[in-house]
């Protein structure tokens, strides 16, 4: 078996190569931004290809290059099934409840005169999301109907960008460590204000539709399960201080013991019925104790799940084990061919 990589500075691609040298298994870096992509994987069995939500060029293409070349016949990473709702929290809704999933009830409006028609009627808070945008970005509480008024009104009007440069300001502010590295971000960050950015060029203005989700109050975190192939590991996210927001935050526990394992097996039945390969869900929790999924994708920054102490199996039983994530995928795909 021969493997094909997409390196990148970010995502699982070298923690890939790097286990393909490790085992000795036969691989080869490829470029898929080359126009002749396909011609170059001809000699390739699998194609592992860790697309990024907000790099310009993978939101072009990505999706499409990997479904042409698995209805080839061609095994890649990520397949149809685990990554056409990827940054897309229209189709997640749709799918998530098409199969029933306990998910965070979620209203989608493309006529303005319908969705003021809910808004008026409706109670709130709500969260007002984009279709696109991991790590809290693009996602909004809505306090008020008037709030809410605003945001349709401007939905089928000018849009909002698909990059929020004030948030990405204010999180390299959040995140600084006064380091030189944070500070050059933030130096980054603050001259973004004043120029597009290339993402936000190729993205266009989000507009034509309005996305809103109930507010699930009194979650201090949620619960983060990963799931890929036959096995599951989880991290605890408390959510960022005078905000309602978990992801991104970087503060997590990783204790069996803070993780409800009702997360973990309704995250091993979704997946079952979804045919991942790899997702991960976000879970909050009701007032009655019921948990909910929020979100799912398929890519996240695996280096902070290295010091999960273990994992869960199909069968709900733990393991104690160090491992990547990377890892686990890349086994998950080469195993079979053994």
């Amino acid at each position: 078996m021969k493997i094909a990589i997409h390196e990148s500075r970010l995502g699982f691609s070298r923690d890939w190569i790097s286990y393909c040298e490790r085992n000795k298994i036969d691989y080869k870096i490829v470029n898929c931004y080359d126009s002749n992509i396909v011609a170059e994987l001809a000699d390739c069995d699998l194609l592992m290809f860790h697309h990024h939500h907000a790099g310009p060029r993978d939101v072009l293409f990505a999706k499409q290059l990997l479904f042409s070349l698995q209805q080839s016949g061609k095994k890649v990473f990520p397949d149809f099934n685990t990554c056409w709702h990827f940054d897309d929290k229209l189709g997640q809704k749709y799918l998530l409840e098409s199969i029933q999933a306990p998910m965070a009830p979620t209203w989608a409006f493309y006529e303005k005169s319908v969705a003021l028609d809910w808004a008026q009627k409706a109670s709130f808070p709500k969260v007002f999301k984009l279709r696109g945008g991991a790590g809290s970005s693009n996602v909004k509480l809505v306090n008020s109907k008037n709030e809410a008024f605003k945001i349709i009104n401007k939905a089928y009007g000018r849009g909002f960008s698909s990059f929020n440069k004030w948030d990405d300001l204010k999180e390299h502010i959040r995140k600084s460590k006064g380091d030189k590295k944070s500070i050059l971000g933030i130096l980054g960050s603050f001259k973004r204000l004043f120029t597009a950015t290339r993402f936000s060029h190729i993205a266009g203005r989000q507009k034509g539709y309005v996305l809103f989700q109930e507010f699930i109050a009194g979650n201090a975190f949620d619960i983060r399960v990963v799931v890929i192939a036959d096995k599951a590991f989880a991290i605890k996210r408390l959510v960022r201080k005078d905000d309602f927001r978990a992801s991104g935050s970087g503060h997590i526990l990783y204790a069996k013991e803070e993780i409800d394992e009702r997360c973990v097996k309704i995250a091993f039945d979704t997946t079952q019925k979804l045919q991942g390969q790899c997702v991960a869900y976000d879970f909050v929790f009701t007032a009655e104790n019921k948990p909910l999924i929020v979100e799912i994708n398929y890519g996240f920054a695996h280096e902070a799940y290295f010091p999960c102490p273990g994992f869960w199996d199909k069968e709900m039983q733990w393991h104690e084990a160090k491992y990547n994530a990377a890892d686990i995928i890349i086994e998950s795909l080469i195993i079979p061919h053994k």
